[in-house]
């Protein structure tokens, strides 16, 4: 059965498009996420799928034949792209929710498709939507099995966690792009600081022979002086205007927020998958704790730091979360169950990854520069910590609200 479209379809498409992620060559954070996916939820296969105008295109996948549990794998689906008509995802970005088929053979959507009928074809699919911070549904990650089953809850919430982690480091990529671009063009106007002040120097001569004719009784000067000037004179500043160009575009919408209930929603967004591991994530928060942030970018990147510090750590391991005032709006990251000696460690990853590379780099983290090129644009000053035999830390303080 054919999927229907949604009724946001334009603007979804518009979204997906700004992004630039179509034909993009894979990269290790959506790798790890279907990767987390397809361990946590016990599926052979996992992908990161896109819904396109008429295709469904993979970003990140793994799994294939004779793949997973039981060497379970399913043929034919690990292909970059299919036709819409035969994507499941396709049918997944219609809701807000987890969609879940458990027996993809009786159900009358699915029967007919090409990826059920076939040998070892698709019999159980679940995806969860990935829906922008703007509500547009992009595509799915999902899990699939070539054996009719079903979820347990602390998976169905894993799986949910996780796409809302794909999502943000999809728009934290856009943010990149933004802040190289308002960075590269900040660049060129330093350049041409020089080529200003050229032109404002040539600006004062029209305009003294305007004063001069002005002061003057005789009407006739003024209007042959106006009439000499005023051509010259718009030309310069026509000049001045095309040398500025556009100022660029602010990334940031910055006012003041509490730190403290947006650690708190990041420590949840990664909770459920941290229960999947069957870690602990214990978040502490002294509230209030203002801070003038762009809240949207900086929750994101909080979430994406501890998702980061889940992957990273052991199963049955622990993460400490602070939030409050210490000499500044203060977040502080702990996991003690990760020592200096155990590779790898998160925060020297991130420390020695994303402090020399810029938010735009290809690398293999390349969402941690990202995360630091936000703590940046806030002012915020990132300290490391490793103590052997306690673990690694990672501090990060915010300028007081009212600076």
């Amino acid at each position: 059965m054919r999927p229907p479209t949604p009724p946001d379809e334009v603007e979804r498409l518009r979204a997906l498009y700004e992004l630039n992620i179509l034909d993009t060559p894979p990269e290790p954070d959506f790798d790890d996420m279907v990767a987390l996916a397809s361990h946590i939820c016990g599926a052979p296969m996992s992908l990161v799928n896109l819904i396109d105008a008429d295709r469904q295109w993979s970003k990140a996948s793994v799994g294939g034949v004779g793949v997973g549990v039981g060497g379970g794998g399913v043929v034919g689906v690990q292909e970059a792209e299919i036709p819409r008509e035969a994507s499941f995802c396709a049918h997944a970005i219609l809701g807000n929710e987890l969609m879940v088929v458990p027996d993809a053979a009786a159900d009358a959507r699915f029967a007919d498709n090409p990826l059920v009928a076939r040998r070892k074809g698709i019999r159980f699919y679940a995806g969860a939507p990935l829906i922008t911070t703007e509500g547009y549904a992009l595509g799915a990650l999902c899990v699939i099995d070539a054996t009719p089953r079903r979820l347990a809850l602390p998976q169905l919430k894993a799986l949910r966690a996780l796409s809302r982690q794909v999502i943000t480091q999809l728009e934290l990529r856009r943010f990149a792009a933004l802040l190289a671009r308002g960075t590269t063009r900040l660049r060129e106007l330093e350049r041409h600081l020089d080529d200003l002040g050229q032109l404002a120097g040539r600006l004062r001569e029209p305009l003294s022979a305007l004063r001069a004719c002005l002061a003057a009784p005789t009407e006739p000067c003024v209007r042959d002086a106006v009439s000499a000037n005023a051509i010259p004179l718009r030309q310069l500043v026509d000049d001045l205007l095309a040398l500025a160009g556009p100022a660029p575009k602010a990334v940031l919408h910055q006012r003041e927020v509490d730190l403290s209930p947006l650690t708190q929603r990041a420590a949840d967004a990664v909770r459920p998958i941290a229960d999947a591991k069957r870690m602990s994530v214990l978040c502490t928060s002294v509230t209030p704790t203002p801070v003038r942030a762009d809240p949207v970018r900086l929750e994101q990147a909080l979430s994406h730091l501890l998702f980061h510090a889940v992957k990273h750590s052991p199963e049955g391991g622990r993460l400490e979360v602070y939030s409050g005032l210490e000499g500044g709006p203060t977040i502080r990251l702990r996991t003690p169950d990760i020592i200096v000696d155990d590779p790898p460690s998160l925060f020297s990853h991130f420390y020695r990854e994303a402090l020399v590379r810029p938010p735009d780099a290809d690398s293999p983290d390349r969402g941690l520069g990202t995360v630091k090129a936000i703590f940046d644009a806030h002012q915020a000053t990132v300290a490391l910590s490793d103590r052997p035999g306690d673990g690694t830390s990672l501090q990060v303080v915010f300028p007081a609200a009212h600076n």
